[in-house]
């Protein structure tokens, strides 16, 4: 008798080790549970210090430091005062031209700094942990200085707010 014979004639059972499945379960999903939580709270906690120390970055070079809080706006008053146009902000959600977005906003963080007082190397601190270089900014005795890097296209440094044009 050959072999695949012999195999199609033998009678398998397979049956499955016995566990407690709901107790593994319940483990699993307390364990993730808590994973998710610890995750949310660290996001929550990084943009609650890091909307306190661009407040106060803000406040720094004259901007009003409640645009730190505003998710959009904080990024397009940081173009701003950087010395780049702010709609970057807004074309950073659209796929490939976010590239270009982030180049522009890297180079108005070199610009921000620049105006704080600090070397053009401090931009790698922008690039690589930006939750740093807020808060380094922000801690500083530095002083805004808009004559040095490019200058600030934000309308609080214009002198005089933007006027509202009357619809006709």
């Amino acid at each position: 008798m050959n072999i695949l014979s012999q195999l199609a004639q033998s009678t398998y059972e397979y049956t499955s080790p016995t566990t407690n499945s709901s107790a593994d379960g319940a483990a699993a999903l307390l364990l993730v549970t808590g994973f998710m939580f610890f995750y949310v709270l660290a996001i929550i906690a990084t943009y609650v210090i890091s909307s306190l120390a661009l407040g106060r970055i803000f406040k720094k070079s004259g901007v009003a430091s409640w645009i730190a809080w505003v998710p959009f706006y904080n990024t397009w008053k940081i173009l701003e005062i950087g010395g780049q146009q702010g709609f970057w902000a807004v074309l950073a959600i659209i796929p490939v031209v976010n590239i270009v977005s982030a180049v522009f906003t890297i180079i108005a963080m070199y610009n921000i700094g620049l105006k704080l007082g600090k070397s053009g190397a401090f931009v790698l601190l922008a690039i690589f942990l930006p939750i740093v270089w807020v808060i380094w900014l922000a801690v500083d005795t530095s002083t805004w200085n808009d004559s040095i890097g490019a200058p600030s296209v934000a309308y609080e440094h214009a002198g005089t707010p933007p006027t509202a044009t009357p619809l006709a």
